[in-house]
């Protein structure tokens, strides 16, 4: 009696064991999966800021009123663009 319920054990140890390792697996598809749609959700985020950018630009271009929260920060925009484009000057003309 002792023996079979030894052997029950034994069977049920096996089967958490497969188990264990099957949802191990799982998971470790789960978190690659999670990378990449973590992946895929930053470059839409950096689409949409450089489109805002562009939409901010063009309502500069276009002599629309913006508000000046966006003004600021577009003027802080174009000149860090002025400084990147002031060093890729000098760089190139070394």
């Amino acid at each position: 009696m002792i023996h079979e319920e030894l052997q029950k054990l034994e069977k049920l140890a096996v089967q958490v064991s497969k188990k264990l390792e099957s949802v191990s697996a799982e998971n470790e598809l789960l978190k690659a999966r999670l990378s990449q749609l973590e992946q895929g959700i930053q470059e839409k985020e950096q689409e949409i800021h450089h489109f805002k950018n562009k939409i901010k630009i063009s309502n500069i271009v276009d002599n629309r009123p913006v508000n000046p929260e966006d003004a600021t920060e577009m003027s802080d925009l174009i000149n860090n663009y002025i400084q990147e484009i002031d060093h890729l000057i000098t760089y190139l003309s070394e």
